[in-house]
């Protein structure tokens, strides 16, 4: 078979760059590069409020579909929503933030979303183009050949914050009572997936606010061989995945502790649950899967314009992308579309105003707040919410 020239292949548009979400964006890249696919990101600089056209003339050629993921780079270009092929916005964490989520996806054609039953909403709420596409394992970090399992419980995850409480209280009493690695240690990808390969059992501890949630964690548990033990009730029995066949669920911190010493004790339990966890994963869940899913939507809706803001006006259209740019505290972007609604829509101009206003009075309260604690300056946020 003849193996066609890097500069032959089908390109795709991503708005941002593998670093700027590295635990996702890498992944798609590659599985896209096996199917026959090359992801072209965009470069260092670039404005965020720059018109796509402009950056479709960035690309070596003129690109199948453009991609924007969730990161680090709120980019949103100006036209989008006019852009002449298809565009696909992935929201991962879609229970957060969920309405400003659905008036962003209204850009796009394609919304991808990571949590079963929230396409069913966005379809419901006006989007034709929302489609479930949850979280995936990469195959080349876990269909690999059988690690010693030196840690009884592995893990690996954020502390930090208030919604991180529970797994803040639980993660200290299971490092008492069992061998485990050093779970307050930041690792690479490949660090977590060899973490995970050399562990017994991986307890995993939601968010406070969704604790169903069906994480990028726990599917790279269930690839590794780890037994999963997860809280319940749990997004992955909505994903064809059921307890004592494929995971193990605990309701309590008590019950958690009772498990994990219970599937010590019975190897060919753990075993047996872990190898159908990873079977699965590895035939069924991984990026490759995601990627042939996204391509086959494609396909079967080319030509079709699905993103509601295609029937919009520019200043509609316009103060979507002021919304954006306000949740994501990109002021001076946000300042431009507000200026470019002016001598056109006073409607949107008027809903413009209102967002800016109470998006410099959250900024002046926080000053001031920051002020009267003493600490003289306003914290530095994060880009995202």
């Amino acid at each position: 078979m003849t193996v066609p020239s890097r500069g032959t292949l089908p390109l795709l548009l991503c708005l941002c760059r593998p670093e700027d979400h590295w635990k996702l964006i890498p992944g798609y890249i590659e599985a896209f590069s096996r199917q026959g696919y090359e992801v072209f990101c965009v470069g260092r600089g670039v404005a965020l409020d720059t018109s796509i056209e402009e950056l479709i003339r960035t690309c070596p050629r003129p690109p199948v579909a453009v991609l924007h993921f969730e990161s680090a780079l709120p980019l949103l270009p100006n036209g989008l929503s006019h852009c002449d092929v298809p565009t696909v916005c992935f929201h991962p964490d879609t229970y957060a933030f969920t309405d400003r989520r659905l008036r962003w996806s209204f850009l796009f054609d394609h919304v991808a979303v990571f949590h079963p039953g929230f396409d069913t909403f966005f379809q419901e709420s006006g989007h034709p183009g929302a489609f479930l596409l949850p979280h995936a394992a990469r195959r080349e970090f876990f269909d690999l050949p059988e690690l010693d399992r030196v840690f009884e419980i592995g893990w690996v995850g954020q502390l930090d914050g208030p919604i991180y409480r529970r797994r803040a209280r639980l993660l200290p009493q299971l490092a008492q009572n069992f061998r485990m690695n050093d779970w307050r240690k930041r690792l690479s990808l490949e660090e977590v997936a060899a973490v995970y390969r050399s562990s017994r059992i991986v307890v995993n501890i939601g968010r406070d606010d969704f604790p169903q949630d069906a994480n990028l964690r726990v599917f790279e548990v269930l690839a590794s061989g780890a037994l999963l033990l997860t809280s319940l009730p749990t997004e992955l029995t909505h994903l064809g995945f059921q307890e004592g066949v494929h995971f193990a669920g605990y309701s309590s911190d008590a019950e958690a502790l009772s498990l994990v010493r219970s599937f010590l004790h019975k190897e060919a339990d753990r075993s047996r649950i872990a190898n159908a966890a990873r079977a699965k994963v590895l035939q069924e869940h991984t990026y490759d899967q995601r990627v042939i899913s996204l391509l086959n939507r494609l396909e079967e809706s080319s030509g079709q314009k699905l993103a509601p803001a295609r029937s919009w006006s520019q200043p509609r259209a316009r103060l979507m992308a002021l919304d954006f740019f306000i949740s994501h505290k990109v002021i001076h972007c946000a300042l431009r579309q507000y200026l470019s609604l002016f001598g056109g829509d006073l409607y949107a101009t008027w809903q413009g105003t209102g967002l800016l206003v109470r998006a410099f009075g959250r900024m002046v309260a926080r000053y001031i707040n920051y002020r009267r604690l003493g600490d003289g300056q306003p914290p530095i946020e994060s880009a995202t919410k």
